[in-house]
């Protein structure tokens, strides 16, 4: 199998979130440790931080990830999804793993794989544990894929947790109030294993109290911890609470020795020691051409506050959702004075363009629609002037295709 033909049997064969949606879910962690049972306990193998929460997960990794290079350990960093290549998720010191790597594990645990139905999810995690292991990893930064509890990286025993916080996303599968997620969110907490809250709510925060309490966790809320303001590379203002959490998160770390400057080079230097992609990323300039991953109320709300701040006459939007979100009440958060082009990510998920549009119409949003992300893209870029910014988003998935 060549590494192509491989991810197409990944993607195709097994279910996966990304493309199906719930039907990919079994919400249960048996296939996962029998899977690392098979693999001989790679989890076992390295030391590890787990980083759950509804937005920043994949910026606080990153920037943890960064910093512990910074201060010269060899770090693995999982995390999802990815943007342009499957080989994102799986990194060590900011370098994907090998094709080869990716082909030979499928080749070698494929009887395993199919006689087993292992979702995609679960393949990929014991991918992940399994080339952690073998490289000899001081640590590793395990991104949750989604929820905690039921998770298929849930089966770590970390040295300090992180939730950078909780929103109303994915409530079909998570819970429908703030409540019900942070249970799930928390399921991730180890007993008598520290515990970072990254934002403070008081709908969450007593919550994340108990579960804490029955773990004999000590719980920190970063915006309760005192530290210096620290800058990052990584662009919009709303990661300064990432930074909070991820500095506030690196200090409960028992065993590794980093000094502040350690801390700043890892945070100004994220981009280049991690390749992180589709943060506030800038794509063009004369128009500028901004993309972000952000794709639930929390995050489109903090992007979107942004935006509002750009000096700029126009802003055109290039967007397109998931079927499976609550677009309605997302597109009321866009303002009505844009000029849009509504288009459909390539999967079998994505929310049909022409719907869209309609939906858009009753939030007072006006534009045209592209049957593809690029086209709107383009036609964004022909129609805007200079002094306007063109902003690509909605999904993930549509950020992906702009990248």
């Amino acid at each position: 199998m060549t590494y192509q033909e491989t991810l197409d049997w990944m993607f195709a064969q097994l279910p996966m979130y990304q493309q199906k949606g719930k039907a990919a879910l079994n919400h249960k962690l048996d296939k996962t440790i029998g899977f690392d049972s098979h693999l001989n306990h790679p989890h076992k193998q390295f030391k590890s931080i787990h980083v759950g929460g509804t937005n920043g997960k994949g910026s606080c990794s990153h920037m943890m990830a960064s910093v512990l290079q910074e201060a010269g350990y060899k770090v693995g960093l999982y995390t999802s999804p990815h943007l342009k290549d499957f080989r994102e998720r799986i990194k060590i010191n900011g370098e994907p793993a090998s094709q080869d790597y990716v082909v030979q594990f499928i080749l070698e645990h494929k009887d395993f794989l199919e006689k087993h139905q292992l979702s995609f999810f679960e393949m990929t995690v014991g991918m992940a544990f399994n080339y952690f292991a073998n490289e000899k990893v001081d640590i590793a930064i395990i991104e949750v894929g989604l929820g905690g509890r039921l998770d298929s990286t849930n089966i770590i025993s970390p040295e300090v947790c992180l939730i950078t916080n909780i929103g109303l996303d994915h409530t079909y599968i998570l819970g429908d109030t703030y409540e019900k997620i942070a249970l799930e969110k928390a399921g991730i907490f180890k007993r008598n294993t520290p515990v970072v809250i990254g934002e403070k709510s008081l709908k969450t925060a007593s919550i994340f109290e108990m579960i804490a309490a029955q773990k004999k966790a000590p719980i920190v809320f970063a915006e309760d911890f005192l530290q210096s303001a620290y800058q990052t590379d990584l662009l919009g203002g709303y990661q300064e609470r990432n930074v909070k959490s991820a500095v506030a998160t690196l200090k409960q770390l028992k065993g590794f020795y980093f000094s502040e400057q350690h801390l700043a080079d890892g945070l100004t230097n994220v981009v280049e020691n991690t390749g992180l992609l589709g943060r506030w990323q800038q794509l063009g300039s004369n128009p500028k051409v901004i993309c972000d991953t952000a794709h639930n109320k929390e995050g489109l709300e903090l992007v979107l506050s942004q935006l509002a701040n750009e000096k700029v006459e126009k802003v055109h939007f290039v967007i397109g959702f998931v079927a499976d979100k609550n677009v309605d009440d997302l597109l009321k958060l866009f303002p009505t004075d844009g000029i849009y082009y509504f288009t459909a990510p390539k999967i079998s998920r994505a929310l049909d363009n022409k719907v869209l549009a309609e939906k858009a119409e009753h939030a007072l949003l006006r534009g045209n629609k592209y049957p593809s992300v690029i086209e709107g893209l383009n036609k964004a870029k022909s129609k805007a002037g200079s002094n306007d910014i063109i902003f690509v988003g909605g999904s993930t998935f549509v950020v992906a295709e702009a990248i």
